[in-house]
């Protein structure tokens, strides 16, 4: 899979998790970035990623994240 289409397949999950069709990820997104994007709301949105990838992520790979473009990199090497 190409990042570009890692990248749009996880901008319709945090739009779906989130409940806001608004939000527009690029590699550079933080959580500070998206108001809606919290604690709790970044497990949602773990668990959802995982599911829709049918992949499953390390505690290690996901604290190592900085923005988005690391999660997409992680999916990509999975």
């Amino acid at each position: 899979m190409e990042k570009i289409e890692v990248l749009g397949k996880m901008q319709e999950i945090y739009r779906d998790v989130l409940d806001n069709e608004e939000i527009v990820l690029t590699p550079e997104t933080t959580a500070e970035d998206i108001e809606e994007w919290d604690s709790l709301t970044n497990i949602q949105l773990i668990v959802a990623i995982e599911k829709a990838f049918n992949i499953r992520f390390t505690s290690a790979e996901i604290l190592s994240w900085k923005n988005v473009g690391e999660a997409v990199e992680t999916i990509i090497n999975k």
